[in-house]
């Protein structure tokens, strides 16, 4: 009953936020909004797979290019170019898992980063199609039920509502059976494979699905700026993700939302105020890992919980 009435004020708060805020801090929350579904999905490998990875940025990066080069390219509208860019995506993290899956531990993150620097050089080399380091310019974003989405709080709620549903989608995955068993290839992968446990395929399966939820923040991300540059599928993008979850605190489903909100307020709020936010940024980490190695999320309910306990000898 109380986890329910926070959701509920979240919810609330969440939908009233357009009518008590000017459109700056709108456009900057429909971003920390995108990034959460991409940190999330970076979750699903890290913090409940146990597989660390620094190319998440590839299926953000890949969604949303192809998306684009259908619309302006071939000519097609939103309708046919979500569907193709999702299931492009998804495609490729069905490849690139076999690949990257070949290895644990450091020897995957090296895997899924040489694979998305391979796409990420694509990206700036093939001018004819991606236009190089100029990017890809003149998109414009869908218009789903007639509704116009170049408004900052139209975007807004669609931001939120593909948020919510992707987030709660990834919540029913980790804590389904298959989640359950998830946990148990991260913890003890060699149990889990004397138990009968197909570990690799688990695995598989949940690079795949992470990949699905990565095309989806790269669709909102395209349709946010309506331009596409390399840059989204380089090193950094990837690792900022990563940092997000690391700062939250992996393996919650809290954690890599308050993470993406740490690094994009530092990124896009800060940086208007301090040239170099990047230092600032690593300040944050470091001191989050020193006082709450576990993340804020986890950091944060320890802290509840020994106030409670204070209070509880107290009286």
């Amino acid at each position: 009953m109380k986890r329910a009435a926070w959701l509920i004020a979240l919810a609330a708060l969440l939908v009233a936020f357009p009518l008590a805020s000017g459109e700056y801090y709108v456009n900057l929350t429909s971003q920390i909004l995108i990034f959460a579904i991409f940190a999330a999905s970076v979750n699903l490998l890290l913090g409940y797979g146990g597989l660390p990875t620094l190319g998440h940025a590839a299926y953000l990066g890949v969604a949303a290019y192809l998306s684009a080069l259908v619309h302006l390219k071939l000519g097609f509208g939103s309708w046919i170019a979500a569907p193709v860019a999702l299931l492009g995506t998804t495609l490729m993290a069905c490849a690139f898992g076999l690949i990257a899956l070949r290895a644990a531990g450091l020897g995957f993150l090296m895997l899924t980063l040489a694979l998305s620097q391979v796409l990420w050089g694509t990206a700036y080399r093939w001018v004819s199609m991606t236009d190089g380091d100029n990017g890809l310019r003149g998109l414009v974003r869908p218009a789903p039920l007639g509704i116009n989405l170049d408004d900052a709080t139209a975007f807004y709620y669609f931001a939120l509502a593909v948020a919510a549903f992707s987030i709660w989608m990834m919540a029913r995955f980790v804590s389904s059976p298959f989640g359950a068993a998830l946990k148990g290839t991260r913890d003890q992968p060699r149990r889990m494979s004397a138990l009968g446990h197909d570990v690799w395929m688990i695995r598989w399966v949940t690079f795949v699905y992470a990949g699905f939820w990565g095309a989806v923040s790269g669709l909102l991300f395209v349709y946010y700026h309506k331009y596409i540059h390399p840059i989204s599928l380089s090193l950094t993008n990837s690792a900022e993700g990563l940092l997000a979850v690391v700062a939250g605190g992996s393996g919650t489903l809290a954690g890599p939302i308050v993470g993406a909100a740490i690094v994009m307020l530092l990124k896009n709020w800060v940086s208007a105020y301090i040239e170099r936010w990047n230092m600032l940024l690593g300040f944050v980490f470091v001191v989050i890992v020193i006082f709450m190695p576990d993340g804020v999320v986890p950091g944060v309910r320890r802290l509840i919980a020994r106030v409670k306990a204070a209070r509880g000898k107290a009286r």
